[in-house]
């Protein structure tokens, strides 16, 4: 409770009066009301960087929940009854990029996108797909897909660990009585694997869905925010309003807001968690 309090409600309270405030960082702040929030409301870059957040949040917790299912089902179904020691590798395997420091990931990646050296181009120009070739992280057209695809390769391993965990409670006998019936790997995968696992794919939905709407490190890394702000999200845009334009009450603002967002999702998924259970 005393680290609660210390680490996340006193700040947070701080920085809601923050945002109240027009105030540099240094000196007094001077107290405008709702004045910080009007400007945030009617700003475009603000709304930019949530409509980036969404491609984010597609990046981070749809894709990744899909194809963490379809990769825990067939490790669990096909692989693991054969060859389980494979089957731990390839788990790892997966996992590997969530072990990594978010630094660490996105340096690698940055040589990898780099339009002169990175091995992404090189390797399109050896396979005779030079015209192909890009400015992947500097190019409005191509930095968002780009940091989309780094994020994807980060979260596959996460739900596919907690899924495979979840799979192991699902009693085989209704797997058995499926294929009895006549139903294909798919159909047991949406009708009986889907259904049984479904608190696991909340959990994961939700956590991955916070955790894009909280992106910052990698956008850091790799792009800050850039070119253009195409890549730019509520997270990053309240940093550079903090840390580099001194504008700290704009900052706490948009903090706040992005705050009172997060608790409400969590909110929504913890009821719809509930009604489900109950």
């Amino acid at each position: 409770m005393l680290l609660f309090v210390a680490v996340i409600a006193v700040p947070l309270v701080m920085n809601v009066g923050i945002s109240f405030t027009r105030w540099q960082g240094v000196g007094d702040p001077d107290w405008v009301g709702l004045d910080q929030y009007r400007k945030l409301f009617s700003d475009e870059t603000f709304w930019i960087s949530f409509r980036n957040n969404a491609a984010l949040i597609l990046a981070m917790a749809v894709v990744p929940t899909f194809i963490g299912l379809l990769l825990a089902t067939a490790l669990f179904d096909v692989v693991a009854k054969r060859h389980p020691r494979t089957t731990t590798a390839l788990r790892a395997a997966f996992y590997l990029p969530q072990v990594l420091p978010a630094v660490v990931a996105g340096v690698v990646w940055g040589w990898i996108l780099h339009p002169e050296y990175g091995s992404a181009n090189e390797l399109l120009r050896f396979l005779g797909l030079g015209d192909w070739t890009q400015n992947w992280l500097g190019d409005e057209k191509t930095a968002l897909l780009s940091v989309m695809f780094v994020l994807v390769w980060i979260q596959i391993g996460y739900p596919l660990v907690i899924f495979m965990a979840g799979l192991q409670r699902v009693d085989p006998q209704l797997y058995e009585a499926a294929a009895l019936d006549g139903a294909s790997w798919w159909q047991r995968l949406w009708s009986v694997t889907v259904p049984q696992i479904r608190q696991e794919i909340f959990v994961v939905l939700l956590t991955c869905t916070i955790a894009a709407l909280k992106s910052f490190d990698k956008i850091f890394v790799l792009t800050r925010g850039g070119p253009g702000g195409s890549t730019n999200t509520p997270a990053y845009f309240s940093f550079q309003n903090f840390f580099e334009k001194a504008n700290v009450g704009y900052g706490a603002a948009i903090a706040t807001v992005l705050t009172v967002i997060i608790g409400g999702l969590a909110f929504v998924f913890l009821r719809l968690q509930n009604r489900e259970e109950s």
